[in-house]
């Protein structure tokens, strides 16, 4: 389970010192949680303090019971907690099957490997071996990513609009890796998104706007008034 306790987050800008979040305090214990909000609420920014990239102004983050405020983001990776940029990272000279490994954190064989290719819908002897580089499309690339990361297996899976930057038929291809996911996962999704199919897959929608959370429930709860809630999500659209 993961704790955000009065998280608040402070930036410079050109204006000033801005207040990006506002005492946040949200619980995580389901599998799948997606929060959604307008652009510029601090969505992001929520994601990247959970998983250490950014350090919260003021607020403590308890993951299982443990203050984890103070670790970076190498020491939350050991914890349990993995992220997905919005633009998955090439890596030239490093092959799919290196990547899996890696993020697996064990040797594993190619067979195993391919497994979890084949987990998110992709051919699996058409990519092992590839470099994670500029010939793969950012559909290819957004899978590939999940791919890694299921190898992980890690208690807290973050996505930062996963959808951003993909075409239609990588998009329908993503809710199914995700529904997936949520069949399978032994720990937590929690995806930041617009796209109304990915979130009526969640278990609990968080709305957050101006800094703010607006609005916690169950999809079933938040879906039918989200747009009176945040006043905000335009892009609530079955599309990319």
């Amino acid at each position: 389970m993961l704790e955000l306790k009065h998280i608040s987050f402070e930036a410079e800008s050109d204006e000033g010192v801005k207040k990006i979040l506002k005492d946040v305090s949200l619980t995580i214990d389901e599998r799948m949680v997606v929060i959604t909000g307008p652009n510029g609420s601090g969505k992001s920014t929520l994601a990247k303090i959970i998983a250490g990239i950014e350090k919260p102004t003021e607020g403590r983050i308890i993951l299982d019971g443990e203050d984890i405020t103070d670790l970076d983001i190498t020491e939350r990776a050991h914890k349990g907690i993995s992220f997905a940029f919005q633009q998955p990272v090439r890596f030239k000279g490093i092959t799919v099957f290196d990547l899996i490994s890696i993020a697996s954190g064990k040797r594993l064989t190619v067979a195993e490997a391919c497994n979890y290719l084949s987990e998110v819908g992709l051919c699996a002897r058409d990519y092992v071996n590839r470099e994670v580089n500029a010939s793969l499309s950012g559909g290819e690339l957004k899978r590939i990513e999940i791919a890694t990361m299921l190898a992980r297996g890690t208690k807290m899976s973050i996505f930062d609009e996963p959808e951003a930057g993909i075409d239609l038929w990588s998009f329908q291809n993503l809710i199914q890796v995700f529904e997936k996911m949520h069949q399978t996962i032994h720990g937590s999704i929690l995806i930041i998104s617009h796209q109304e199919r990915i979130l009526e897959n969640a278990d609990k929608i968080v709305v957050i706007a101006d800094g703010e959370v607006r609005a916690i429930g169950s999809k079933e709860e938040i879906m039918p008034t989200l747009m009176a809630a945040s006043g905000v999500c335009s892009r609530l659209q079955d599309k990319v």
